[in-house]
């Protein structure tokens, strides 16, 4: 017995040695990733190559590990790839850039960001050229800006206008048991709709249709003025589909010539003025990007861009949720710092929690009773968005954003039915008339609803007020362009919602401009909290994929994506100021 618990022991410790000595092995190797980063370098005559096939955040966000006190960069984030191409036109050892096969996975005012800054690189005078075997409408809309366009001889050219698709749950919730009730201010929160019937409300396809013209008048106006293509002329191209093959992209207007990528090479070549037996120097974006931060300027005065990007929920929050806790924190930290002489608040959400809202609201008001503080919006600024947005000086919105939707709601599940067709039955036993509250296994009582709904009201008053200060607009005038409805940056600003139409480097100028410096740099924030384990799959030591990445293999992207909408619509806590999510432009 002796000699099994000595064995037992001596392999349990074994064990455990090894254990600790593979933990110090991997933190010497985070350590050596953090100190030992290569230096990226650009030679003479290179293009600047940019693809574009994920998703692009405002912020690819700073993150600080606690255990190792080391800062580092996540991924690359659209102010990474505005500044690389800004640079790019100054820089002598960049001759020109090639967008290839773009595969755009981000909004349109993230990808019109990227385009007019591809516009302000021509006027450097180097060229801008374009390669794709597919072309979605976005990726041409940006592609578009080139100077010349090449598409594949066998690829895919995409040119048929906006639709939007919205699922409804109706029938889905009598059939299965499951419902959502739903408590709500403004005909246009459709949110919520697809829980209330199984068609769409006129109200809903109203606001739906005119953001869609809205989307597509941008994308035609663009492409139009690059492509020299009357706007009436396109719109008769896309009823016709007149550019769904190759050749008859070419033949209408959309590319120039139908190459193959290795053809492409040497036209690239060709604008370097190189032989063609010469390789080309090429760099990616993410290497550019981390070449020309460090070749930035460095100023006493700073402008902070403050960065507030994903769904608005409680508590710390994170890369990609707005909560209280890192906005408290970025906002003191940027007012508090001498240094900084105006802030910019870069807002991409669809808002969110209300309660958190209004707490982020407030800490934006106080900031800019100290300094400049200047709004920017990005792909959305809608609802709790556009309520934090109220709090800064002057708002300045892509004509592409997304936003208004001034409303409240709230969403609860319900299992009744279903618990009554599987047997279940639910007992509560209380101390007060009113302890339940409300039980997801009874129907909602009149008094329940009756006090949810001046909750509703009283939230959506308190927004119409904020909204009317921050406006110089009577709460009558806000309620007649709220009642939750969404509009694009262009019908905002006509509806007196947005003071100008104008990209985050134009917020930033202006803020620059109010702050009274005309040298200066700038800083970004918030700085996340990371540990040890996310460090180790930054440096690509992952131990096992995540449960989401799992499902998204197994069910496949589409099923995966309605399995979430589902779910997020399910999970919302409080009132909630959020714009119709659902809503799926392609």
């Amino acid at each position: 017995m002796n000699f099994l618990r000595n064995l037992l022991a001596s392999i349990l410790g074994t064990i455990l040695a090894i254990g600790i000595l593979f933990m110090f092995f991997l933190l010497i190797m985070v350590g050596a990733a953090a100190g030992s980063e290569p230096v990226v370098r650009v030679k003479d005559n290179s293009i600047l190559q940019i693809s574009l096939q994920r998703p692009i955040p405002d912020y690819g966000g700073q993150f600080r590990i606690n255990d190792l006190d080391y800062e580092f960069e996540e991924y690359m984030g659209l102010n990474h790839i505005i500044r690389a191409i800004d640079h790019a036109a100054e820089d002598s050892k960049i001759k020109g850039i090639s967008i290839v096969n773009p595969m755009i996975q981000s909004g349109s005012a993230t990808t019109q960001a990227i385009r007019k800054a591809l516009d302000r690189f021509k006027e450097s005078g180097k060229f801008v050229y374009a390669y794709a075997e597919l072309y979605s409408q976005k990726d041409y809309w940006l592609a578009s800006v080139a100077d010349s366009v090449y598409l594949n001889p066998q690829g895919i050219f995409d040119f048929r206008g906006l639709s939007s698709e919205v699922l409804f749950f109706g029938d889905f919730q009598d059939k299965s048991g499951l419902r959502m009730e739903v408590i709500r201010h403004g005909k246009y929160k459709s949110a919520v709709e697809p829980f209330l019937g199984n068609t769409m409300s006129e109200e809903n396809r109203q606001q739906i249709s005119e953001l869609l013209h809205g989307l597509w008048g941008e994308y035609l106006k663009d492409i139009s003025v690059s492509r020299d293509i009357p706007v009436e002329t396109l719109e008769t191209y896309a009823d016709e589909l007149a550019a769904r093959t190759p050749e008859m992209a070419v033949q209408n207007g959309f590319a120039d010539r139908l190459l193959y990528v290795d053809e492409y090479r040497g036209i690239l070549k060709e604008a370097l003025g190189a032989d063609p037996s010469d390789d080309i120097e090429t760099i990616g974006m993410e290497d550019y990007a981390e070449y020309a931060a460090r070749k930035r300027s460095r100023d006493s005065n700073r402008i902070a861009v403050v960065y507030a990007q994903g769904d608005i929920g409680y508590g710390e929050g994170s890369q990609d949720m707005i909560a209280q806790g890192i906005m408290y924190k970025s906002l003191k930290d940027a007012r508090d710092d001498d240094r900084v002489k105006a802030i910019v608040l870069r807002i991409n959400s669809p808002g969110g929690l209300a309660l958190t809202s209004d707490l982020i609201w407030r800490e934006v008001a106080i900031t800019s009773e100290q300094k400049p503080v200047i709004i920017s919006m990005g792909n959305y600024a809608a609802s709790g968005g556009y309520y934090i947005a109220a709090g800064g000086d002057r708002i300045f919105a892509e004509p592409t954003t997304i936003t208004g939707s001034i409303g409240v709601f709230v969403t609860i599940p319900n299992v009744r039915d279903l618990a009554e067709k599987w047997g279940i039955n639910a007992e509560q036993v209380t101390t007060n008339r009113y302890s339940t509250g409300y039980s997801l296994f009874e129907e909602p009582s009149e008094a329940f609803r009756t006090y949810s709904k001046e909750s509703i009201e009283r939230d959506y008053e308190h927004f119409l007020e904020i909204v009317a200060e921050a406006r110089d607009m009577s709460v009558g005038e806000v309620d007649e362009v709220a009642q939750g409805r969404v509009w694009t940056g262009t019908q905002a600003l006509e509806k007196g919602l947005v003071d100008e139409l104008g990209s985050l480097q134009d917020a930033v100028a202006y803020a620059a401009d109010q702050a009274g410096v005309s040298s200066y740099t700038t800083v970004d924030y918030p700085v996340y909290e990371s540990n040890f384990l996310d460090a180790l799959n930054d440096i690509g030591i992952g131990f096992f994929n995540t449960r989401e990445e799992v499902l998204k293999q197994e069910l496949g992207a589409e099923v995966y994506d309605l399995m979430m909408r589902i779910k997020h619509l399910a999970s919302m806590k409080g009132v909630q100021a959020r714009m119709p999510y659902e809503l799926k432009i392609q």
